[in-house]
C-alpha cells in the first residue's frame, strides 16, 4: 500500500463527517468551486469515488462509472447516505491487496489516461482534502486535518502543476494563488487555487 494509505483514509473519512452536516435545505448553498452548488459538489465527489472505486477494480475505462448525472436525485433525496456509502467503497476498494501496483483507467482526466493504482490513489487524496474543505467552507463549519495528514499531502499538492490549462473549464483546479506564511492547509488550499478565508454568504 502507499505510505500515505492510513492518512489518505483519514482525509477521506474527514470528508465524511463533514458532509453527515449537510441537510437537504443547504443543497442550494454556493460553494467554493465556482459556478457550482452543494449540490452540484456533492454529486461530483460521490462520483469521484465511485470512479475511482470501479478503477481499482479494474473498471475504470467505462464512462457510466464516473457519470455525475444519475446522482443528482439520490443526492436530493440522501446526501450524506449517498455520499457516504460510495465514500466506503473506494476505501474498500483501495484496500484490496496490489492494487497500489495495478493499473488504474481514469478516463474523466482525459482520454485513454492510465496510471499507477499509487499515483491514482494519490490524485484521489489531493481531491479529497480540497473537497473536504470545500464542504465544509460552504456550510460554515471547521476543518481540520491531523499533522501528519497535512505532512503526507503536501508534497502531492505541491507536485500539480500551475499554468493556463488551470483556465480551461475543464481544470480541476483554478490558477495557484500567491502564496503566503499562512498555516500548512491554507497554503495547500491556495496551490490549489481557493481563498482560504472564502466564507458563504450570510442565509
Amino acid at each position: 500500500m502507499p505510505t500515505f494509505s492510513a492518512q489518505h483514509r483519514t482525509a477521506v473519512q474527514t470528508s465524511i463527517d463533514v458532509v453527515n452536516g449537510v441537510r437537504t435545505a443547504d443543497l442550494g448553498l454556493a460553494t467554493p468551486c465556482a459556478g457550482w452548488t452543494l449540490a452540484d459538489l456533492l454529486a461530483h465527489m460521490t462520483a469521484q469515488h465511485r470512479g475511482f472505486a470501479a478503477a481499482a477494480r479494474g473498471h475504470g475505462a467505462e464512462p457510466d462509472v464516473w457519470r455525475t448525472a444519475p446522482l443528482v436525485a439520490a443526492i436530493a433525496a440522501d446526501p450524506v447516505g449517498t455520499y457516504t456509502a460510495a465514500a466506503h467503497d473506494v476505501l474498500a476498494a483501495f484496500a484490496a491487496p496490489g492494487v497500489d501496483h495495478a493499473l488504474f483507467a481514469l478516463p474523466d482526466f482525459g482520454p485513454d489516461v492510465t496510471v499507477a493504482g499509487e499515483t491514482a490513489m494519490g490524485f484521489h487524496f489531493v481531491d479529497y482534502v480540497a473537497h473536504g474543505w470545500d464542504v465544509a467552507a460552504t456550510l460554515g463549519t471547521p476543518f481540520a486535518l491531523p499533522a501528519d495528514v497535512l505532512a503526507a499531502v503536501t508534497p502531492l499538492v505541491m507536485a500539480v502543476p500551475d499554468g493556463d490549462f488551470r483556465d480551461a473549464d475543464t481544470s480541476p483546479f483554478a490558477r495557484a494563488l500567491p502564496a503566503t506564511d499562512d498555516e500548512p492547509l491554507a497554503r495547500l488550499l491556495r496551490h490549489l487555487g481557493r481563498t482560504p478565508d472564502w466564507a458563504p454568504v450570510p442565509r
